[in-house]
């Protein structure tokens, strides 16, 4: 859920960007270096990916189930390496302050130039119990993160691992536990947006260009935005919700894990339109606007995909 940070000094970042673009193709292109082609094999599990150290890409890998055996892989023009470790089920991440922050289940991990990966908030760092953190996406003034807390995911599926129908019984029984929290680069840990109808089991976070964070509800598959100050769905249902972002024209971008989709929504009719089907999974991109594509991991098929978002 993580787009270049663009509300800040944009036209030197851009200026800067493009020539840090231009030296770095120079640079690989003498040494013989291939440019990444799309779709990559990344790894086991793939769920997140952002774009950070030296313009290359970052992907957090759940692998199994076994504590610790998580992963940050890097994707460059040299291949695909292991860049961290450490971690139990890596989710959400994103690059700020020339450091990786992503979630792993109870608390966020910060990683450095050198793969270096501490623990930057405990479990019992946030002022509410969490119990399942997932998406991560960087305020508008860059000067922490937001991570989705998607609270108790154990009532969402049936017996066939299938989200329970929203007009059924068991839909009526999931609790509302999950929040969004706010970490500021101190660590400091405040709830930006607290429990809600609207809001069960919420995944997806992202910040629209008006600065106010947007929320993708995977059990109900609302795509909430803040509208008059109020928190409101736009059109259309995208249950499993996963990434939620906006680019720089207005229009919106959703990921369903569930459903395997993405879909590009327009910003003034809310129409959606399918990017992207048939996968294994879809879970959460970045959105690279300048190249005017999204890259999506699959998580089930361990693939990132490059997603053209003006078909």
């Amino acid at each position: 859920m993580k787009t270049i940070f663009q509300n800040f000094n944009c036209g030197s970042r851009k200026l800067f960007r493009g020539l840090t673009v231009v030296a770095t193709l120079l640079m690989f292109g003498s040494m013989g270096y291939a440019q990444i082609q799309f779709p990559v094999d990344v790894g086991v599990k793939p769920e997140s990916i952002t774009k950070g150290f030296n313009e290359n890409y970052y992907v957090t890998l759940m692998n199994g189930k076994e504590e610790g055996d998580g992963q940050v892989a890097e994707i460059s023009e040299r291949g695909v390496r292991v860049f961290a470790t450490g971690s139990d089920e890596p989710k959400g991440i994103v690059f700020l302050n020339e450091h990786l922050y992503f979630s792993d289940v109870t608390r966020v991990w910060k990683v450095d130039k050198d793969g270096k990966a501490t623990v930057f908030a405990k479990k019992e760092d946030f002022p509410e119990e969490v119990r399942y953190l997932n998406d991560v996406s960087i305020d508008a003034e860059g000067k922490g993160i937001y991570v989705a807390d998607m609270g108790d995911t154990s009532y969402m599926r049936d017996e066939n691992n299938d989200l329970w129908p929203l007009d059924s019984e068991e839909a009526k029984k999931v609790p509302q536990t999950g929040r969004i929290y706010h970490i500021d680069l101190n660590g400091k840990i405040s709830i930006a947006q607290d429990t809600s109808p609207l809001l069960l089991n919420p995944n997806g976070v992202g910040v629209d260009n008006n600065g106010e964070i947007m929320i993708g509800a995977f059990f109900l598959g609302n795509f909430l935005v803040k509208k008059e100050g109020v928190l409101t769905p736009l059109k259309g249902n995208f249950r499993g919700a996963d990434a939620v972002e906006q680019d720089s024209k207005g229009d919106y971008y959703i990921s369903s894990w569930a459903l395997a989709k993405v879909w590009k929504i327009d910003g003034k009719t809310e129409e959606a339109t399918v990017l992207k089907e048939g996968l294994e999974s879809a879970a959460d991109f970045y959105l690279e606007e300048e190249k005017g594509r999204l890259l999506l991991p699959d998580m089930m098929a361990g693939k990132i995909y490059a997603v053209d978002i003006n078909p």
